[in-house]
Order: C-alpha cells, then structure tokens, then sequence
C-alpha cells in the first residue's frame, strides 16, 4: 500500500497545492492519503479531482476579510474563520464547492489528524466522520490555537492536528502502508521552537493546561518524527518531498507573488513523485 502524507502549515502549504495539482496531472493514485492541518483541505481537494481548488483558497479567498481579519477577532471570537472556508466557500451552492460525491467515492483511504483540546490525545478521523456540507472533520484539523476556535466532532473538542501529531509518519505505517511520500512545508531538517508556541503554551496553561504542554514539546516531537522519516527514507521506504525555501511564507503571510513561488516549488519539486510510487 502506498501512502502520501501532507503535514500542512497554514498558507505555507500552497507548496502541498502544487505538489497535488502535478500529482493529478501526473495522474499519480494513492492507497492511502493523510493529511494534517491544511494538508488535510490539500488532500480533499485531491480526492474529489478538483485541480486547481486549493490554489484557489490560498491566493485569492485568503485575502478577503471573512477568511482572516481583525474584524473576524469581533464577529466570531477569532482571526480565522475556518466556518467560511470550509462552510460558505466550500458547500453545495458556495463559490467553491468541494466534489464531496467524488471524494467519497475515491477508492484510496482517507485519514485526517486532530489533537483533543481537552485531552491531549491524538484524534484520526476518516471518510465516515463526513457528510455533505460537514467538513468539521477539516475544521478540527485546521483548528489554530489561539488563531482559531476549536471544533467539535463528535465528542471530541479539538485543535489542530500539527500540535500534537505533525508528522504522522508512524501512523501511515501501522496502518499499512508499504511506502510513503511526505510533503513537508518547510526545508527538511530540524524544527527550532517557535516564539509563537512559547506564547502560545502560556496563554493556553490555564485554560488548556494538555494542549499547553503539547505545544512546548512540538519542536521535539517534530524533530522526532522527522527523524523517524528519515530512516524510512534510508531503507527506500519514504520519499521526502520539501520546498529550497520557503519564500518569506509563514502560517498566515498573505503575499500573492511569493505564494505563487512557492506553489510552483511545489509542483516541480512533485516530479519525482510518480517514479517512486511506480517503482517495485
């Protein structure tokens, strides 16, 4: 079984746009597809064979204010309004609808990651957590602390699945896959802690104590994981795709010009997908 896993990174995952969009143009298949945070939209979009979709979400409706805004912090308690994007946009008779009747019906096994608010456990959600016009399962994944509010599925309170999960690397493995693609959204090598999630996990202690500490611990987990990637990588068991640079894109760095870089980055850097997907 050959997997693709895309770890997301907000707007910086315009790179795992263009990765997909030459993946359909390649007309490359997957087993299994694992998405994390926007690498779970990315995957969607790839499913349901609409490409060109998520190029779409990260040039031109990220620059309208109902998708990220100070007024959004008023409206609904948070800059980003997940509810538009994977709402308004993204239901039947929204400006962008996603081919939902597609992506179910797509043979390759979907998983997307949360991690529980509450808890601190990972959540794995799949095509059964779906349902026409209930994308919460892509809320979830894609639930920015502190950027977002969380998202309900089930019974599971939950935030982004990059805090606690972001390279899932393990998971595809345990569930089967013989091989792996991994689409990071940074240049492959070690992650520093980030400034953000210092000031995250201090804004969050009292309120969010598990996910506080997970987000302490992300650089190490990630290092981890990366780490784990890499060993695969040596036994010609995963391919590990990222971007040079990442042209001055962050999480939310709206920049069309640089954006569009990286989204060309993207789709050349996926070339060399299809060979070692089709290699025995």
């Amino acid at each position: 079984m050959v997997g693709i896993i895309d770890v997301g990174g907000g707007l910086r995952d315009i790179y795992g746009a263009g990765v997909f969009d030459r993946l359909l143009d390649d007309g490359v298949k997957f087993d299994y597809c694992l998405g994390v945070s926007a690498g779970s939209a990315n995957i969607a979009s790839f499913l349901a064979k609409q490409r060109g979709r998520n190029r779409r979400f990260y040039l031109d409706y990220s620059r309208r204010k109902e998708y990220m805004s100070p007024s959004n912090l008023y409206k609904i308690g948070a800059f980003l309004n997940l509810h538009y994007i994977y709402g308004t946009l993204s239901n039947q008779g929204g400006e962008d609808p996603l081919d939902f009747k597609t992506l179910m019906e797509n043979d390759s096994e979907l998983c997307v990651v949360a991690t529980n608010a509450k808890t601190g456990r990972i959540e794995y959600f799949g095509k059964d957590d779906l349902a026409q016009d209930d994308y919460r399962v892509f809320m979830a994944s894609s639930a920015i602390p502190l950027i977002t509010r969380t998202e309900t599925v089930g019974s599971a309170v939950c935030a982004d699945g990059g805090v606690g999960d972001p390279i899932p690397i393990a998971k595809a493995f345990f569930d089967g896959c013989d091989k792996v693609v991994l689409v990071l959204t940074m240049p492959d090598g070690p992650m520093q802690r980030k400034r953000r999630d210092l000031l995250g996990a201090v804004l969050l202690r009292l309120v969010r104590p598990n996910l506080s500490n997970l987000l302490l611990e992300r650089h190490r987990i990630y290092n981890r994981q990366l780490a784990l990637a890499h060993s695969y990588e040596s036994d010609g068991k995963c391919l590990i795709i990222s971007p040079d640079d990442v042209c001055g894109i962050k999480t939310l760095t709206n920049d069309t010009a640089n954006l569009e870089r990286l989204y060309e980055k993207g789709y050349a850097d996926a070339a060399k997908i299809k060979a070692f997907v089709e290699a025995k």
